[in-house]
């Protein structure tokens, strides 16, 4: 899908935190909504931008632990319990966030689980693509009519380079409780690329009015996101990936840069890393199996919407 406005180079890097990205921003009136706010990106981000005025709601899986990293922050915030890997759990959430009666200014996916070294199944469904695709689908769109009300709504979906190591195909909808064969990182990538599909096809049904969808890479963070990873390719990857990894402060700017700045107010249907424009991969690029996922998505969410 084009873009409404072509994303250009920024003077951001890879070395660029969260908050020199809003350096100067004034959020004050905007309301935002963050998942997975208890630790490392998310509240990172919950941070910045309720310390820039935004009024954040920030989701975690219990209303404790939503609560606690809310009592950290300076600046004004609700917390929410959101389990991603419960439908239900998220509709509850969606109807308390519907509730406020605000116009909502950015919804940014951010929580995720990544690579765990045993099938997980969970409602049918692998517990990696439950979760970090399906259960942030059920809240988009639960929540879009809140998001379009604004006058400039973003969707912030946070995806993964792990996009371009999937399964054959993309998208395996024949196994995805992952009964005819699992691998951890697939699975991952998986999750990641209908993250990015997401976005995509949601740009696209977003085309001609006023809201936003972007996807974006965070790049390599030691965060609490890889705990259950384990094996060989997980050593491999950690050594090979020591030299990128970055700070959490870093890991947050690029996704609070789509959700903030200025120049990006009418670009949607990208996918950015380093606070810049990047190219995804084929798959992510591929508009029909975009809409078949999305199909497929709402099937599965049929009842909680």
């Amino acid at each position: 899908m084009a873009p409404m406005t072509q994303a250009t180079q920024s003077r951001f890097n890879r070395h660029s935190t969260a908050e020199e990205v809003c350096d100067g921003i004034n959020l004050t009136g905007k309301t935002m909504v963050i998942t997975g706010v208890s630790s490392g990106l998310g509240f990172e981000s919950m941070r910045v931008l309720a310390s820039r005025g935004a009024h954040v709601i920030g989701l975690a899986r219990t209303r404790d632990s939503a609560a606690q990293a809310c009592a950290r922050v300076a600046g004004p915030t609700t917390p929410l319990a959101c389990d991603l890997s419960d439908l239900s759990s998220v509709a509850r959430c969606a109807d308390a966030v519907a509730a406020l009666d605000l116009p909502l200014d950015v919804l940014m996916c951010n929580a995720g689980i990544m690579a765990l070294p045993d099938l997980h199944i969970k409602a049918g469904l692998e517990l990696q693509f439950l979760t970090n695709h399906l259960g942030h689908f059920l809240l988009i769109n639960r929540l879009l009519a809140q998001l379009t009300q604004a006058p400039a709504g973003r969707c912030v979906i946070v995806s993964s380079m792990a996009h371009h190591h999937t399964v054959k195909g993309g998208i395996d909808f024949d196994n995805l409780n992952g009964a005819r064969g699992y691998d951890p990182w697939r699975f991952y990538g998986q999750s990641k690329l209908a993250n990015l599909l997401t976005s995509n096809e949601l740009a696209r049904r977003l085309y001609g009015g006023t809201t936003t969808a972007n996807a974006v890479h965070p790049g390599v963070v030691v965060t609490r996101l890889g705990r259950h990873a384990s094996g060989h390719f997980a050593h491999a990857l950690a050594a090979l990936s020591k030299p990128l990894q970055r700070s959490v402060a870093a890991g947050a700017a690029t996704q609070c840069y789509v959700a903030a700045h200025r120049d990006l107010r009418r670009v949607s249907g990208q996918y950015f890393a380093d606070c810049n424009p990047a190219t995804p991969s084929r798959l992510a690029s591929d508009a029909a199996l975009a809409r078949v996922l999305w199909d497929r998505s709402l099937e599965l969410t049929a009842a909680y919407r």
